[in-house]
């Protein structure tokens, strides 16, 4: 046991109580090494928690307890128990969201409104939307030439989900979803850098009754926790989202071990593509929150923007206009409309792609600087026009605010463009034409095209990339198929036997 707790103060005074153990087989453990992990307010740059660091022994303790859940109940449980306890979990989040919002905003810089508005509900409709499909997993059944064949869905067994720091409950939601639907079982290793998340979700899972060791919660490293889960020879799937480097580790580890299932969903550079024939009020609208909300720290973020010749000055004043109306400060406040960037790591980071978009030509529309604070990681709004295909801003993955806008003339021009890059997992569309939404869609290499808007996130529908922004999917009824194997089972039916009369 793990007698640590630590008390934190959320929106409006908000008192929030929490574990800083290992949440391993319904219990919160203290690491067998003594390990911890620092956990830091990128609002202040001071520290907020110390939580118990898994090592490997205890990712292996995680891994062996819900090995233990999944053979002795929880691979025989019905559906129907399944859904009840992924429902009873939706309405503890749904009952708790102003704890899980205040988390997000203190832990990984989210604006306390938007997490109470989107990311908290979104988690929730998720497990109610898999809750949904847990009886409703089939299989088929075939006729062959020697008779029939029919085929039974069955659950994995012991699945990891390794999880970002940007959005670590929703993204947390969209593997345990359809994880526990399927009749797995799990263990989650959060984000170092974001872990506070996963201490009051554990609580919520032993509140809701699952039984122990179904639904285990590692914090800790990456490079540690991480690989072992990674490495680990009972784990049957990896579920991961973060960064492509990240994920070409994962596929080795399971090309080493046990080769194990492997979902990725990896980074984005997404266009935003805006003809003269577009709403441009709208499009200026989608565009400024396709590349600023949460800081551009969002692998689905708009960050090349596409404008037509024919409307590009009007929308550059107009977009300026638009972005320079941030309000930055501390995200649990109803005033901020922009928080803190990560870390201090990543705050460098932007600001020296920023520092190279300037030296190799592009033009400054605003921005550029740290924002006005004195304390903390924060960068202001920016964007960079008539930046060129061959610049490291129009060309790589930056996870900040930083928006790289070009003209372009038609429309083949354009897609040649868009699709000039090794990623492909989000795309945006602007126009009045449905004829050419539609093809445009259809040309993009992507996994995601939105048409009139960015993002449109919901849980019915896929989410993923194709080329280096990954492989699978989470959300929607395709994400459950990562999570299940197929067994088939097939008859020869023999003829009647002739039965002898009169002993002839």
């Amino acid at each position: 046991m793990c007698d640590t707790e630590v008390t934190l103060e959320g929106a409006d005074g908000l008192s929030i109580k929490l574990a800083t153990g290992l949440f391993i087989n319904n219990e919160f453990v203290a690491s067998r090494t003594g390990s911890t992990l620092e956990t830091t307010n990128p609002a202040t740059g001071q520290p907020l928690a110390t939580v118990s660091a898994a090592a490997k022994e205890d990712v292996d303790l995680a891994v062996s307890a819900a090995g233990n859940a999944f053979v002795g109940h929880w691979s025989k449980t019905q559906a129907n128990e399944r859904q009840a306890l992924l429902l009873k979990l939706a309405d503890l989040m749904e009952r708790d969201i102003d704890e899980f919002a205040s988390l997000e905003a203190l832990d990984a810089g989210v604006i306390f409104g938007s997490c109470k508005s989107f990311n908290i509900p979104l988690a929730v409709e998720v497990l109610r939307y898999y809750a949904g499909w847990a009886s409703k997993i089939n299989g088929k059944v075939l006729k062959t030439p020697q008779g029939m064949s029919y085929t039974i869905p069955e659950p994995l067994g012991v699945c990891g989900a390794i999880v970002p720091w940007n959005a670590p409950t929703i993204i947390t939601c969209w593997k345990l979803g359809p994880c526990i639907a399927t009749g797995n079982t799990l263990v989650i290793k959060t984000a170092e850098l974001s872990p506070l998340y996963g201490l009051k979700l554990g609580a919520l899972i032993k509140e809701a009754g699952f039984p122990p060791g179904v639904i285990n919660i590692a914090t800790g490293l990456g490079n540690i926790a991480g690989q072992a889960l990674a490495e680990h020879m009972d784990v049957r799937k990896i579920a991961f989202t973060g960064s492509g480097t990240v994920g070409r580790k994962l596929l080795i580890a399971s090309a080493k071990s046990n080769l194990k299932r492997v979902t990725l969903e990896l980074g984005g550079k997404g266009a935003t593509i805006i003809f003269d024939d577009a709403d441009l009020e709208n499009a200026v609208m989608w565009a400024t929150l396709g590349i600023n909300s949460h800081n551009g720290q969002i692998c689905a973020a708009g960050s090349r923007i596409y404008v037509q010749s024919g409307i590009y000055d009007r929308f550059i004043a107009a977009f300026r206009e638009s972005s320079s109306k941030a309000v930055a400060g501390d995200p649990l406040l109803s005033s901020t409309t922009k928080g803190p960037i990560i870390s201090a790591n990543q705050h460098s980071k932007i600001l020296s792609y920023i520092q190279n978009g300037q030296k190799e030509g592009a033009k400054l529309l605003y921005g550029g600087e740290e924002a006005p604070r004195t304390e903390g990681n924060y960068v202001a709004n920016t964007a960079f026009t008539d930046v060129g295909e061959d610049m490291s801003i129009m060309k790589e993955e930056i996870f900040g605010p930083v928006a790289s806008i070009a003209k372009f003339s038609t429309e083949s021009e354009v897609l040649q463009k868009a699709n000039a890059t090794s990623y492909g997992l989000a795309n945006a569309v602007f126009t009045s034409d449905v004829s050419r939404a539609q093809r445009v869609s259809g040309a993009l290499e992507s996994g995601m095209v939105t048409v009139n808007m960015w993002g449109g996130v919901h849980c019915s529908v896929p989410f993923g990339g194709v080329k280096q922004s990954g492989f699978g999917r989470d959300m929607g009824e395709d994400a459950l198929e990562s999570w299940i194997n197929f067994k088939s089972v097939s008859y020869n039916i023999l003829p009647e036997k002739t039965q002898a009369v009169n002993g002839k």
